[in-house]
């Protein structure tokens, strides 16, 4: 008896996130003692010149900059960008959804939802991973995805499931659109213009990735869904279910006929006008058709108005240039108003807003530690050499085998540059030209680094993305590795053969 109690006593627990993050920096300024540093030269615009890799003087990573790379994670430095935007609009998120919660709008809602799909609680599913799924396709939705969670959660604890269902609607259905992005500017844009080709290049075939692909992701969250629905105790997180009600503050009966209020009705209407604002501002519209132009010209006209335009601010961004200031400004403005059509006390108000910034505190800092890796690689000046590898393990070799092993090598490389912008701007000029030399179209490279950079961006402990949804749903990252495995494998697998069969056309 004594010996099975010290048996528990002693069992692994998996660390926390922000311990596997900065186990990760540690081994990284390790790395940097043990490969040489290098570098390339870059053009104008910033792009690496293939063939012009040189070695240079050692920069080994110490104490200091391993602490410090968390800091300059958050703020940045001349060598990588900070995350302090992407904190901040998590706190500011955290925010509105602490003065939506003091409405208890949201809870409401919720037991709308539960009544209204019940018995039919599994529609939501592909429906839900399929509007994700678009959104990371056409504008690389990611950081964005985190304000959905405190909302999925909830919803989807109501009607029977679990977190994990929550997080990889969210999750898995924007980062398998990122996987197979058609007309995504930080993917397919910023690698598009390295190689000088269209961005509708290969359109077709990434169209055809995706549906591939979501549909083997919704089948697998189906199944998961249908068989904890039968069977909750088979949840991987099942022995957290009553902590997490709790928390996500489950309270939605079928059958409770409590009907909203005006004013709850109103909010909740604010609330999903503000998503679809967010989604508008983030599509590049006149990147997508030179046509395109309605909110440019619209907020031009709106600016010069007499007064108005003074009024409403002459340096107010169009709809489709937005980024994380304007979206962050966005959330701030509705949490204001909010605050004035429920007719909520100033003090409230300010209560609400700050508890919310408080709850989402660990997942903002999350996104700066796990920055701090890249700002290790960087200043250690390791990623060049291990681009200078890719460059000549990648020489020389046939349609097929190229394309699988350019798929391959940026796996590793979507862990250390987690950025898919960044990863296209620092490996695009090398990477793609080798594919002129195999046959291989631009296209289809950038097809195969976007399938790996979406790939990896599903489980990586080093993007704030994963770590953030994984903080707020209070799932373990190893449990999420469980659970993902299986159809890690199946879209490793789909996305080999897709880019093979590719290759030969």
């Amino acid at each position: 008896m004594q010996e099975t109690q010290a048996k528990k006593k002693h069992r692994f627990h998996m660390p926390t996130a922000f311990t596997i993050l900065f186990l990760i920096i540690i081994l990284i300024a390790i790395l940097t003692w043990i490969i040489p540093a290098g570098t390339y030269e870059t053009d104008k615009a910033g792009n690496i010149i293939s063939g012009t890799y040189k070695t240079v003087a050692n920069k080994p990573q110490g104490i200091w900059d391993i602490f410090m790379a968390p800091v300059i994670g958050m703020v940045g430095d001349k060598q990588t960008d900070g995350a302090i935007s992407v904190s901040l609009f998590i706190l500011v998120i955290g925010g509105f959804l602490g003065v939506i919660n003091k409405t208890n709008a949201l809870n409401e809602g919720i037991a709308s939802i539960v009544r209204r799909y019940k018995g039919r609680e599994k529609r939501l599913i592909p429906i839900l991973m399929l509007l994700f799924a678009l959104g990371g396709s056409t504008y690389g939705m990611g950081e964005e995805t985190i304000a959905f969670y405190p909302l999925l959660i909830p919803v989807m604890m109501g009607v029977g499931f679990d977190s994990i269902v929550a997080v990889a609607i969210a999750l898995v259905g924007s980062q398998v659109g990122c996987l197979a992005s058609t007309v995504n500017p930080f993917a397919t844009g910023v690698a598009s213009q390295t190689l000088n080709i269209s961005p509708g290049d290969g359109l077709v075939s990434r169209v055809i990735l995706l549906i591939i692909t979501i549909t083997i992701s919704i089948l697998y969250v189906y199944h998961y869904a249908s068989v904890i629905e039968k069977d909750p105790t088979k949840s991987l997180v099942y022995n957290q279910r009553a902590e997490d009600e709790k928390h996500f503050l489950v309270k939605a009966s079928p059958n409770d006929d409590h009907k909203m209020t005006g004013r709850q009705k109103t909010v909740i209407w604010l609330f999903g006008i503000t998503f679809v604002v967010m989604i508008l501002g983030l599509i590049p519209w006149s990147n997508l058709n030179s046509h395109w132009t309605f909110f440019d010209k619209f907020t031009k006209w709106l600016v010069n108005i007499p007064f108005l335009g003074d009024l409403l601010g002459h340096d107010m961004a169009p709809l489709g240039t937005w980024y994380f200031n304007e979206i962050t400004m966005l959330f701030l403005f509705m949490s204001v108003l909010i605050m004035a059509v429920y007719h909520m006390k100033e003090s409230e108000f300010v209560d609400a807003f700050m508890a919310g910034m408080s709850d989402f505190l660990s997942v903002a800092i999350i996104v700066a530690v796990a920055r701090g890796i890249q700002v290790v690689m960087n200043n250690g000046m390791i990623t060049g050499t291990v681009l200078h590898w890719g460059e000549l393990g990648l020489h020389g070799l046939s349609q097929t085998v190229f394309i699988i092993l350019t798929y391959i090598f940026y796996i590793p490389m979507s862990f250390l540059i987690p950025s898919t912008s960044g990863l296209a701007a620092a490996t695009m000029g090398i990477i793609g030209p080798m594919g002129h030399f195999a046959h291989v179209s631009g296209s289809l490279v950038i097809t195969a680094y976007q399938a790996a950079s979406g790939w990896v961006n599903l489980i990586t402990p080093t993007s704030g993305v994963v770590m953030g949804a994984l903080a707020i749903a209070h799932i373990n990252v190893g449990i999420w590795w469980k659970w993902m495995l299986k159809l890690m494998i199946y879209l490793f697998i789909a996305t080999c053969v897709f880019l093979g069969i590719a290759a030969l056309l």
